[in-house]
């Protein structure tokens, strides 16, 4: 229970630092405006056309008597938007993050920066960096769709369906939203995306305590706009306790804590 706490609370000192760091912040509110334009528009669109869509793709119920017809129709119809509204919630910090990309990296090397003088870098060329993170985040989001799918379907068992459900749902997808924030800074450490999941995995609450609220927050749009660049900022803090760069006891992470080169803690198999 503990790492519950500790997630929560470096989602929170994220949010402080960026408050004290104005001109990161305003830099970091860009990716996600493009975004949330981006996303707004798709769903409008769907919500003029979803039902001329749904027609087109039943043509066996055209002969179908009322009320049966605008019945079946318009329950795919509010299946489709939903689905539309689950799969942007789950995508939106994955697309938010490769439109950002350069934006988030400078802002997390700052994070580094200013709790430990030094940023770890990759060394990698950006078409690189963007291609892993679009390599990454496609496989990411497969796991969470079928998280999504498994979690809708369950939806529709009475009482379980209403309660527990939707609990595990934001657990998943709080867990996913960290997996997705913390790649950021632990990308430049040279963590891959198996040895990222099974960093959170062992700390799964850690995870939970971090992502879960984000989960939440995130389903008003405007509010993932503007969470999303102290959301970057704690993710990194976090991110060097998964790292073992920080003192157990102290999540800011001690300055010089790291060392010179930045080094990681055995256990996650990285490089400086």
């Amino acid at each position: 229970m503990r790492d519950l706490g500790r997630g929560f609370g470096y989602l929170m000192k994220g949010q402080r630092w960026v408050a004290q760091h104005g001109k990161q912040y305003g830099v970091g509110l860009l990716p996600g405006l493009i975004t949330l334009v981006l996303y707004a528009a798709a769903l409008v669109a769907l919500g003029l056309w979803g039902t001329d869509f749904v027609g087109w793709a039943t043509p066996f119920s055209d002969d179908w008597s009322s009320p049966w017809l605008g019945l079946f129709r318009g329950f795919l119809t509010a299946l489709l938007f939903a689905l539309a509204l689950l799969l942007s919630v789950i995508t939106f910090t994955a697309v938010t993050l490769l439109i950002g990309q350069p934006f988030y990296e400078s802002l997390s090397e700052k994070v580094d920066i200013s709790v430990a003088g030094h940023a770890p870098e990759s060394g990698l060329p950006l078409w690189r960096e963007l291609w892993i993170s679009a390599r990454d985040s496609l496989r990411v989001l497969v796991r969470a769709l079928v998280w999504g799918i498994l979690l809708f379907a369950l939806g529709f068992i009475p009482v379980v369906g209403q309660t527990v459900v939707p609990v595990v749902g934001f657990c998943v997808t709080g867990f996913f939203l960290a997996e997705e924030l913390t790649a950021v800074a632990l990308q430049r450490r040279g963590v891959e995306l198996r040895e990222r999941l099974t960093l959170l995995r062992g700390r799964k609450q850690l995870a939970w305590g971090f992502g879960t609220p984000l989960a939440v927050a995130f389903l008003v749009p405007f509010v993932a706009v503007f969470l999303m660049p102290g959301a970057v900022a704690g993710a990194t803090l976090m991110a060097r306790e998964l790292a073992g760069e920080n003192d157990p006891e102290d999540p800011r992470g001690p300055a010089g804590s790291a060392g010179p080169e930045g080094q990681m803690s055995s256990a996650t198999g990285g490089r400086p």
